[in-house]
C-alpha cells in the first residue's frame, strides 16, 4: 500500500519542493500551510507519517504535535532551524520519532522517512492479516507485546511511539545488561541513519516521564554513567 505523508510548513517552496520529491519517490502527500489547519486533517484522516515545520504563525510546530498527540501516535517527523537545538530536545521530549536540521538533504529526508515507515509497520501484512511475530515480552510488571505495539506496566497501558517502543524492548530484552547509546541507535534508527546521543537522551526521558504517569515510583530504567542504559532484573 503506498504511505501518505503530509507536510506542515509556511514555506510554500519547501511544502511544493519536498511534495514533488516524495510523490517522485512513490509518496501520497497532503499539504497543510498552518498548523491549526493541519490539525483537525490529521485527526479526521491520519497519513502514515507529518512532516512539521517547528515556527510556524498562528500554531507552532511543538503545539501542534502537543495537540496531536492527544489523539494520535502517528510518527512525526520535525523540521528544525540548525540552531533550535533547545526546540529539537522539546519536539523529542513531546513525543517526535525525529528531526532534520534546516537545510536538509532532501535524500536524507526520503531515508529518515522510508526507516521510520518500516518501523512502524509492526503489526499488519498487505493482505490485511497478523504478521507471524514473536510473543509477548513479560518482564516483571512490565508486559510489551510487539505484534500488536501494547505496552502495560502492572496492568495499566502506557503509549509509546515505535521509536520508544524499540528503544525499550532492546533494553528489556536483556535486563541488567548495559546497552550503549550507539546499541539503542542502532535498534532505533536503522539504515546507517546518524543520530546522535542527545535523540537517545531524549528518547530515555520520554520513556520514563510516561511510565511515571502510571507509576510515580517507575523506575526500571537505569543510568549507567558514561555507559548506557540498563532495564533493571527485578
Amino acid at each position: 500500500m503506498t504511505a501518505t505523508i503530509a507536510l506542515v510548513d509556511d514555506d510554500r517552496n519547501i511544502l511544493a519542493s519536498v511534495s514533488i520529491a516524495l510523490q517522485t519517490e512513490g509518496f501520497l502527500t497532503r499539504v497543510y500551510s498552518d498548523g491549526e489547519t493541519a490539525l483537525k486533517a490529521l485527526i479526521d484522516n491520519p497519513p502514515d507519517l507529518a512532516i512539521f515545520d517547528i515556527k510556524m504563525p498562528r500554531m507552532d510546530g511543538l503545539e501542534l504535535l502537543r495537540r496531536l498527540r492527544e489523539k494520535s501516535q502517528i510518527p512525526v517527523i520535525f523540521l528544525t532551524s540548525k540552531d533550535d537545538e533547545l526546540d529539537e530536545a522539546l519536539g523529542l521530549a513531546m513525543g517526535a520519532d525525529d528531526y532534520i536540521a534546516k537545510p536538509f538533504s532532501q535524500r536524507l529526508l526520503i531515508a529518515r522517512i522510508r526507516a521510520i515507515l518500516r518501523r512502524a509497520e509492526l503489526t499488519q501484512s498487505p493482505e490485511g492479516t497478523e504478521i507471524e511475530t514473536q510473543g509477548p515480552l513479560e518482564r516483571g510488571r512490565l508486559v510489551m507485546d510487539p505484534a500488536r505495539h501494547r505496552v502495560t506496566w502492572a496492568g495499566t497501558p502506557v503509549t509509546l511511539t515505535v521509536t520508544e517502543f524499540l528503544i525499550l524492548e532492546t533494553l528489556a530484552q536483556r535486563p541488567g545488561i548495559v546497552r550503549t547509546r550507539n546499541q539503542l541507535m542502532d535498534a532505533a534508527y536503522q539504515d546507517d541513519i546518524y543520530v546522535d546521543d542527545r535523540t537517545i537522551d531524549s528518547h530515555i526521558k520520554r520513556v520514563r516521564r510516561k511510565f511515571r504517569e502510571v507509576d510515580s515510583e517507575f523506575d526500571a530504567i537505569e543510568t549507567l554513567y558514561g555507559a548506557g542504559y540498563r532495564f533493571s532484573e527485578e
